[in-house]
């Protein structure tokens, strides 16, 4: 039950890492500094989720590991960074907040390698050392994108003088993250199958017991937000900011099926998809 729990709090975890990747995309001086300062707030508070989940699944099976420690003390230094960020955009110490975003995105990333060593099949010295983290961190982009220009849609109704090119900087980001976790999706896939041992075998049984789960994942995850990614480049050109939010609202919710489905296949078989 902790496996399966520990399993499926990665996609808070994935969330408030990209959703803080998102958030370089957009121009800091040309958007009001609220959009930052709700957007951040979402994406720390989901990173406080997944430690406060984390913490509590520690406790109840009652022993850690070192990789697990150190995991744990990842995230917290990044929460502490990105809260850190929060704060400052209350105030006009520009320096002492771009160290702290710069901050809160290397360690971010360096915590959502740790949790993806955490489930990694075969040695140290093999292809998953490499895929693990590399599929976590294309699928937290591509919901942190998707997630961030949902939310930057909602700031157009609010500065109704904002200028277009900031969504379509965080829309081009989406389908550019989107695409490349389709990419490394598909290349973690055929290395693990070619690596002999434990990852052959894992995606032996994925391919055999639960095919129809790898097809749901593709097609109701990336696939699908790729066609409203279509969409919402439609949309764009008109401009209609508000028909391009309501999209992508939609398109968070296919992203964030496929994190779940992947986290479920990660689950059942212990391959990062």
């Amino acid at each position: 039950m902790s496996h399966f729990s520990a399993c499926f709090l990665l996609v808070f975890a994935q969330l408030a890492v990209g959703g803080f990747v998102a958030l370089a995309v957009p121009p800091f001086g040309v958007i009001e500094r609220g959009f930052f300062k709700s957007s951040a707030g979402v994406f720390v508070g989901c990173a406080l989720l997944y430690i406060a989940g984390r913490i509590a699944l520690v406790a109840r099976a009652g022993t850690v590991t070192t990789g697990g420690l150190v995991e744990i003390g990842l995230w917290i230094a990044f929460a502490a960074a990105a809260t850190f960020y929060f704060i400052t955009l209350w105030g006009d110490r520009a320096r002492a907040r771009a160290r702290a975003f710069a901050t809160s995105l290397l360690l971010g990333l360096l915590a959502l390698a740790a949790s993806a060593s955490v489930h990694r099949l075969g040695p140290l010295l093999s292809p998953a050392t490499i895929l693990y983290p590399i599929s976590f961190t294309t699928g937290a982009m591509a919901l942190g994108g998707v997630a961030a220009g949902m939310l930057l849609g909602h700031w157009y109704l609010i500065d109704l003088g904002l200028s277009i090119e900031p969504m379509r900087r965080l829309f081009r980001f989406f389908v550019t993250m989107t695409v490349a976790h389709i990419g490394v999706l598909l290349l973690t896939l055929v290395a693990m199958a070619a690596t002999p041992g434990a990852s052959e075998a894992a995606v032996g049984t994925l391919l055999h017991e639960h095919g129809g789960l790898l097809v749901a994942r593709f097609a109701l995850g990336p696939l699908a937000a790729l066609v409203l990614g279509w969409m919402i480049h439609r949309t764009l050109q008109i401009p209609q900011t508000m028909a391009a939010t309501g999209l992508f609202y939609i398109a968070i919710l296919f992203v964030m099926v496929g994190e779940i489905l992947g986290r479920l296949i990660l689950f059942r078989t212990s391959l990062p998809l």
